[in-house]
């Protein structure tokens, strides 16, 4: 079983990897402005989307399984859960991450005695359960609530809600090892040693991953910089496409 992928566009490689309980069809806000300069690449994750029959195993199972469509020295992005796997796989194969782009994501999704930006795991549960027995609203919840501080967004917010429902329901084996792998994984001591050139994109309203995570990864990687946004929440490249674009082709060459 091979993980569904999609390639369009042409130039420098980019290769996207999206959230949790979703597919790549959401970065669809994004390509036309994306494949003129790169060939992009996006990954439907193991048990999301159209790779659904793909097993989700340990967080280095999955990284391997992403690693065989990277090109060697490519820009990878990668938002919320994807953003994790994309810190993971600069660690694991360095030789295929030249740059990173992490958008909306943090080292470590739950809160620790030390780390109070995140989510409770009463909160990730939560979501988990509605994505499993209700899942068409729980995705347009979500989405709706990440349209705050961005009135304008909304429309474009919405479309993405029906894109979201497109490639089906992802597996419960993929939601229940998602929630499971966000719950345990924690790269903060690992972070500082991530070389690649990093752009980190985060909103300021984000309610999953706080922008204090996002300060604190811009911090401690080697070589990132930040682009804050003041009225994005967790879907940055939707209601600010834009901005997002302009920090990915900022690490062109």
């Amino acid at each position: 079983m091979k993980l569904y992928v999609r390639t369009e566009g042409h130039g420098t490689d980019l290769v996207l990897l999206h959230g949790w309980g979703l597919h790549g069809g959401v970065w669809a806000p994004m390509l036309p402005a994306l494949t003129d300069r790169f060939r992009v690449t996006t990954i439907d994750l193991p048990g999301h989307g159209f790779s659904a029959f793909v097993p989700f195993g340990e967080i280095d199972d999955v990284v391997a399984e992403i690693a065989v469509h990277v090109p060697a020295g490519a820009i990878v992005g990668g938002w919320s859960l994807g953003g994790l796997l994309a810190q993971r796989l600069a660690l694991r194969h360095p030789d295929r991450v030249g740059a990173l782009a992490l958008i909306g994501t943090t080292p470590c999704f739950v809160q620790r005695d030390d780390w109070p930006h995140a989510m409770k795991v009463e909160t990730l549960a939560g979501f988990a359960a509605g994505l499993r027995t209700d899942l068409g609203p729980t995705l347009r919840t979500f989405v709706a609530l990440n349209a705050l501080g961005a009135p304008s967004a909304r429309p474009a917010m919405r479309a993405l809600a029906d894109e979201m429902l497109a490639r089906g329901a992802p597996e419960t084996s993929a939601l229940d090892g998602g929630l499971a792998l966000l719950r345990a994984t924690d790269l903060r001591a690992e972070v500082p040693r991530i070389e690649a050139r990093t752009v980190v994109v985060h909103g300021r309203h984000d309610a999953l991953a706080p922008i204090e995570a996002g300060r604190w990864l811009a911090a401690n990687l080697p070589h990132a910089t930040l682009v804050e946004i003041e009225e994005a929440a967790h879907l940055p490249f939707v209601s600010h496409p834009e901005i997002v674009v302009a920090a990915i082709e900022a690490l062109h060459g």
